[in-house]
């Protein structure tokens, strides 16, 4: 299978970016997408061609590292997939794939399709933790949760923070990313005794990271690799309210 592969090529974040055209030829249907750009790079250096930069660690859907666009859509044509578990059999002989990093204010490039994703560490670090001593690992029944509870936790905390949310959003809002983020902790016992303050911290910081604003467009979770519900947005806006209302 030969594919025409449009890259976004940026040598540095103060660099201008543009296009640049390669054949990929001898694709197997069965790669990954990011094997496919490591086959092309494998050409690229032996054409003493500087290799093009992407994120990626695990390949397994777990890390969060990889994330690009693909033809203008955030991890590519297959829903609740992530890059680097995006096959190239969805693709057709002959088809031309343009390839560019997440588009967002708060994701600066660093090169080609690597970005800076850092101000979604400093969210977590804001408030998403539990900061109380709690000792050694208590048994697993020692505190009862709800079942229903406990499974909304896990569907929020299923969150991998790549980013996807953001660059698919209209207006680069980090909204899904942090009310997972919030809402996985708020919904257990350990989280709560710092709910309304993880919230209020939380948010607070992703307004200073220069996030947009969200307008419940919902492209967010379309293009969310984890297909997490926008409706933790809506949880995470009746927190913030009564974080604000419970504030000295």
């Amino acid at each position: 299978m030969k594919l025409v592969l449009h890259v976004w090529r940026q040598a540095s974040a103060e660099a201008k970016g543009r296009f640049v055209r390669y054949e990929a030829s001898n694709v197997n249907p069965d790669m990954s997408f990011l094997e496919m750009l490591d086959v092309l790079n494998d050409e690229l250096v032996t054409k003493d061609e500087l290799p093009i930069a992407f994120d990626h660690d695990c390949r397994e859907g777990i890390c969060g590292s990889c994330g690009v666009m693909i033809n203008g859509v955030a991890h590519g044509p297959s829903r609740g997939t992530a890059t680097c578990q995006l096959h190239m059999r969805l693709f057709k002989d002959g088809d031309e794939v343009w390839v560019e990093p997440w588009r967002s204010r708060a994701f600066p490039v660093i090169r080609d399709l690597v970005v800076n994703r850092g101000a979604l560490d400093r969210i977590i670090a804001a408030g998403g933790y539990v900061s109380a001593q709690t000792g050694g690992a208590p048994d697993a029944n020692a505190i009862p949760v709800p079942k229903s509870h406990a499974d909304r936790a896990m569907d929020a905390a299923a969150c991998i923070g790549c980013g996807a949310c953001v660059a698919a959003c209209p207006n680069g809002s980090a909204s899904l990313f942090t009310a997972a983020k919030i809402s996985h902790l708020g919904l257990l016992p350990q989280g709560q005794p710092e709910r309304w303050r993880r919230a209020a911290n939380m948010i607070a910081q992703m307004d200073l990271e220069g996030f947009g604003g969200c307008s419940l467009f919902g492209e967010c979770q379309e293009a969310c690799p984890k297909e997490i519900s926008i409706d933790f947005i809506a949880r995470m806006h009746r927190d913030y309210l009564k974080a604000a209302v419970a504030a000295p």
